[in-house]
This record gives C-alpha cells, sequence and structure tokens, in this order.
C-alpha cells in the first residue's frame, strides 16, 4: 500500500482524496494535507470524516512541506496547487524522494519546464499529469479509429472547443484570470485539447501561430457594450444581484466554506466580477499547428458561448472523422465531482471516402469529463491493468502539451510563428 500527500487543498483536491478515501482504501493511505490556508484543510478534513467516513488526517502549512515528508514519509505527492507554484512542490517533492501526480498543466512556462526536466533527471523520480479527457470513451475511440487507418493518414483537424457563460466565465473570477497565475486558457485549459491532439494523431508539435485576446470580459470590454455598474465582487454587492455572471458564494455551502470562510487567513476572493479591472488573460484565441508528421491544426476556443463542449473534423487520406461532444455546464467545485464535465450529448461519425457515412458505436461511460475520471483514477490509484492506448501520461506528455500552449503565448506577443525545438532542448519522441 502506497502513502499518499496532498498539496493545495482547494477546487480539484477532492477529486483526489474523495477516490482514495471512498475507493480505494486497500491501495492508498492517505496521510496528510497541505495548503497556505489553515482553514481550507480544516473543511477538507471535515468532508473526509463526514462524506467519505474516513478519519482526520495530519495538516501542515505550506512552509512546513519539508517537514510533512519528513514526518509522514509518504511515497508519492499530489499537487493540486495554483498553477505557478506546481513546479517547486514538484521538484521538491523529488529531491525528498517522493514521485508526483500533478494536476494540469504540469507547469506553465519554459524555466519551470526545465526545473522539472532537470529534477527528474537528478532524482530518477517519476512524474504523472492527470490527463483525465484521454480517458473518455469518446476520446479513446477517436484514437482507435486514428491508429487502425480508418481514414488513412490524417493530414488537417479542425477542432473547436466552446467554454459557456458558466464554466467559462469561471476562469475570469479567480486566480486563473491572471496569466503569471495560469499562463492563461491556452496553457491552463487548452493543455488539455493539446494533449489529446499529441494523443490522437500520435505526433509532436512542430511549429505554433496564435491569435486572440481579451474580447467579452473585462471591464472596458462591458463598457464598449454600454454597461454602466460595476462592481469588484460579488459577495456584498447590490450590483451583482442582477448580474447572471455573479458567483454568490454565500448560496452554495461548499463553495462557502472553501473560500469564503477562507478568505480571512490570505485574502484570496473567488467571486471576483468577471467584468471587472486587472484581468491579463484572453477569451477569444486561434491556434495553428503544424506538427510533426505533417498534420496541420486549426483550434479555437471562445469562453463565453451559449453552449460547452467540442466539434473535431479529422480530413485523411481515405476519409474524414467528425464528432461532437456537449458537456454539462458547471462551476469548478460548485456540486458533485461526477457532474463536472460529463455529457448531455456525444457522436462520432466517420464518412469513408468511397463509401456511405457511418455512426461509430462508443462505449459508455460515467463520471465526470465525459466518463474519463472513473478510468483515470483507478489507473492511478488501482490495481494497474495494461492498457493498449497508453493513455496514462508522463512527465513528457505534460511538456508536449503545454509548449504548444507556451508557443502560442509567445506567438500573441511577437505576432510570430514560433518553433517549438527553439524553445527546450528536449526529445519529445
Amino acid at each position: 500500500m502506497k502513502k499518499y500527500v496532498l498539496v493545495g487543498a482547494g477546487g480539484r483536491a477532492e477529486f483526489f482524496y474523495g477516490a482514495m478515501a471512498k475507493d480505494y482504501r486497500e491501495t492508498c493511505q492517505l496521510v496528510a494535507f497541505c495548503d497556505v490556508n489553515q482553514t481550507r484543510m480544516n473543511y477538507a478534513n471535515q468532508l473526509l470524516e463526514e462524506k467519505y467516513n474516513h478519519p482526520q488526517i495530519s495538516t501542515y502549512l505550506a512552509s512546513d512541506f519539508d517537514r510533512m515528508i519528513e514526518t509522514e514519509k509518504p511515497d508519492v505527492v499530489i499537487v493540486t496547487t495554483i498553477d505557478r507554484t506546481h513546479h517547486t512542490y514538484i521538484v521538491r517533492a523529488m529531491e525528498l524522494g517522493c514521485d508526483v501526480i500533478t494536476e494540469k498543466p504540469m507547469t506553465m512556462d519554459i524555466e519551470k519546464s526545465q526545473e522539472i526536466l532537470d529534477g527528474i533527471e537528478r532524482t530518477g523520480r517519476e512524474v504523472r499529469v492527470t490527463f483525465n479527457y484521454r480517458y473518455a470513451p469518446h476520446n479513446t475511440k477517436i484514437r482507435e479509429l486514428i491508429r487502425d487507418g480508418v481514414i488513412g493518414e490524417v493530414k488537417s483537424v479542425h477542432f473547436e472547443w466552446a467554454l459557456d457563460t458558466q464554466h467559462g466565465a469561471d476562469y475570469f473570477r479567480r486566480w486563473h484570470r491572471n496569466k503569471a497565475n495560469s499562463g492563461g486558457l491556452l496553457v491552463h485549459k487548452s493543455t488539455h485539447h493539446f494533449d489529446l491532439m499529441n494523443f490522437w494523431l500520435d505526433t509532436t508539435p512542430e511549429t505554433v501561430y496564435a491569435t486572440g485576446g481579451l474580447h467579452f470580459y473585462g471591464k472596458e470590454n462591458a463598457e464598449k457594450r454600454g454597461e454602466t455598474r460595476f462592481y469588484q465582487r460579488a459577495h456584498g454587492s447590490e450590483v451583482a444581484k442582477d448580474d447572471p455572471f455573479a458567483l454568490h458564494l454565500e448560496e452554495n455551502p461548499h463553495l462557502k466554506a472553501m473560500y469564503l470562510d477562507a478568505e480571512k487567513e490570505d485574502g484570496y476572493q473567488r467571486d471576483q466580477s468577471v467584468f471587472g479591472d486587472g484581468i491579463d488573460i484572453e477569451d477569444t484565441l486561434g491556434v495553428n499547428v503544424t506538427y510533426k508528421n505533417k498534420a496541420i491544426l486549426t483550434y479555437s476556443l471562445n469562453a463565453y458561448q451559449p453552449w460547452e463542449g467540442f466539434r473535431v473534423h479529422f480530413n485523411g487520406t481515405k476519409g474524414r472523422i467528425e464528432a461532437v461532444v456537449v458537456e454539462r455546464s458547471y462551476i469548478n467545485s460548485g456540486g458533485e465531482k461526477a457532474d463536472e464535465g460529463s455529457l448531455e450529448a456525444r457522436s462520432i461519425r466517420v464518412l469513408p471516402m468511397f463509401d456511405a457515412p457511418y455512426e461509430v458505436e462508443i462505449e459508455d461511460g460515467e463520471g465526470g469529463h465525459g466518463g474519463g475520471d472513473p478510468v483515470l483514477l483507478q489507473d492511478l490509484f488501482g490495481v494497474p491493468v495494461e492498457d493498449e492506448f497508453n493513455r496514462a501520461a508522463s512527465h513528457i506528455d505534460g511538456i508536449k502539451s503545454i509548449l504548444t500552449g507556451i508557443a502560442g503565448n509567445i506567438s500573441l506577443k511577437t505576432g510570430q510563428a514560433v518553433k517549438v525545438s527553439d524553445l527546450l532542448d528536449i526529445k519529445l519522441d
């Protein structure tokens, strides 16, 4: 049985500690939480006890991370902190003799990526990145169809991802709204999508060109549309009561306990106005990518749409695949984990070059992220089984994914295409 500690007791943490406490007690021993906020850790312990019937565990403030490792002697550290600190805990955990499981994105820029690579080489430890979308049955089926040559060699892909006015807006209420914390949506969110492209096509990004900007959220954009009433945060604001984009923490017991009640310690406000000042990430993005196998991608991400999900079209030498996935809207940490990214509809259609189109049967999957969450958790914490699709993502997969987003961010600044090989001296194949 492996021993685990978890650093970062915020919105994504329960996905991991809840699974260990509920379904994987025979293979996992969860021994400690670590966070900058004691109130938030106390609430996580309350959930462990009341929701999962699991004994409360030790808590350590972030400044005591080393002491936690020395005292608890974990085999694995799970990192679910703010993105800009991922590398700090990943590297230090490895230096102290632990393997690491980290939330996506693994990190957010080239310098931090190099620190992780150097740490792995220095310590010989293992880092896994939790790309749950790989495990969704429809995404695995797409990989299978392409692998089996159903449409020949894929030459181009059009990939459109829509974030709606509930989930998409949520990135502009919280710490993600600042690129220094999250790397922007091209790194924080699109890491999922760029990883899917690498996974589907079994290739590596080569050249990236990106355009986009903050075109809907933010105070300036709201003023251009004629808005005259503004607020800094929803809590305590009369103006926010009439704003459909406002998040009212006091109305959701879970969000209240995790964030509003914890503000007294670190001042973090989870319910900032999406039409406030200070937002410096993009909400409208277009990216062109050329891959090592010479396939090309046209990709778009918009964070203010009336629906949530994606459309992707693959054009091959023997035909075409068209997939549509509609996800149920949600607020991060606003409800049950199984609701986050669960499906309303999905379809995969194959259009052979010289034959009749047909619908592809897809295995049913339950749980969040299109049914991928439970399969990922089994892969992380259950008894290992052979996976013909190699969905377990390594640090190399983590870097391949974020390199597309990092190159996209550089392209946004310079207006020029960026060669991925110029960014990091590492063999990605």
